[in-house]
C-alpha cells in the first residue's frame, strides 16, 4: 500500500484535471442512482478509495449523506479543494476507524483494486463490521483474474499494482463475511477500457431470531 499511496499522491493534480467530475458511462451512473436510491437519503454512507471525491460528490447530489476516506493524502486535499461542503480523511480501507455498525451504506468504486488479494476477506469483514444490519454495499472492480504492474499514469512514472477481480470469488467472500449479495453486473468495456467491468450489490445480513 505503500506503493500505490506514493503513486496516487503523485498523480493527484492532474487525476483531477484528467477526471474533472463523473465521466462513468450511462450504465454506470444509473447503477449509482440505482444505489443512491436503496440507500435513501439522510442515512451515514461512506466512500472507502474516494479519491478526488468525484464519485462521493455525486452520490451526494444525487442525495446521499455521504463522506470520503482515502489512502492518499494528495488526493483528499484535492478532494476538500474540490467539494468543500462534504468531509474527506485520510484513512485506509483495511483499518476503517468508524464504530461498529454505525453505516447505512459503504462504496468501494475501484478502490480494492489495489490491495493484494488475499487481504480482501479480512477487507470485507471490515465492511461488515462498519455496516449497520441491512446496511448496503457497493463494489466496482476491472473484472478478471490477473494482475497488471503499471509504471506510466497520468503523465507521472509510478509503480503500483491494479488487480483484475473475479466477480464470483468477490461473491462468495461476501456472502463468508456476512453479506447477501443482491446483483452482480459485469458489463463489456467501452471507450479506452481494456477489460470487463463488474459492479457487485450487497446487504449486510439482518440475522433472524429463532
Amino acid at each position: 500500500m505503500v506503493e500505490t499511496r506514493a503513486a496516487y499522491d503523485t498523480v493527484a493534480e492532474d487525476y483531477a484535471r484528467l477526471l474533472p467530475d463523473v465521466v462513468e458511462p450511462p450504465l454506470d451512473r444509473a447503477l449509482l442512482a440505482a444505489y443512491a436510491e436503496t440507500v435513501g437519503p439522510g442515512r451515514p454512507v461512506l466512500e472507502v478509495g474516494c479519491g478526488t471525491g468525484r464519485v462521493t460528490a455525486h452520490l451526494h447530489r444525487l442525495g446521499l449523506d455521504i463522506g470520503g476516506v482515502d489512502l492518499s493524502p494528495g488526493m483528499v486535499a484535492v478532494a476538500r479543494r474540490a467539494y468543500p461542503e462534504l468531509r474527506f480523511e485520510v484513512g485506509s480501507l483495511t483499518e476503517l476507524t468508524v464504530p461498529d455498525a454505525s453505516l447505512a451504506g459503504l462504496v468501494s468504486w475501484y478502490s480494492i483494486i489495489h490491495l493484494p488479494p488475499e487481504l480482501l476477506p479480512g477487507v470485507f469483514a471490515g465492511f461488515h463490521r462498519a455496516l449497520a444490519p441491512g446496511g448496503h454495499l457497493l463494489l466496482a472492480v476491472k473484472a478478471g483474474d490477473r494482475c497488471v504492474r503499471l509504471e506510466r499514469a497520468y503523465g507521472h512514472d509510478v509503480a503500483y499494482d491494479v488487480h483484475w477481480l473475479p466477480p464470483e470469488r468477490l461473491a462468495a467472500q461476501l456472502a463468508t463475511a456476512g453479506f447477501t449479495v443482491s446483483a452482480t453486473l459485469v458489463r463489456a468495456p467501452v471507450a479506452t477500457e481494456r477489460q470487463s467491468q463488474a459492479f457487485l450489490l450487497a446487504e449486510r445480513t439482518i440475522r433472524g431470531g429463532c
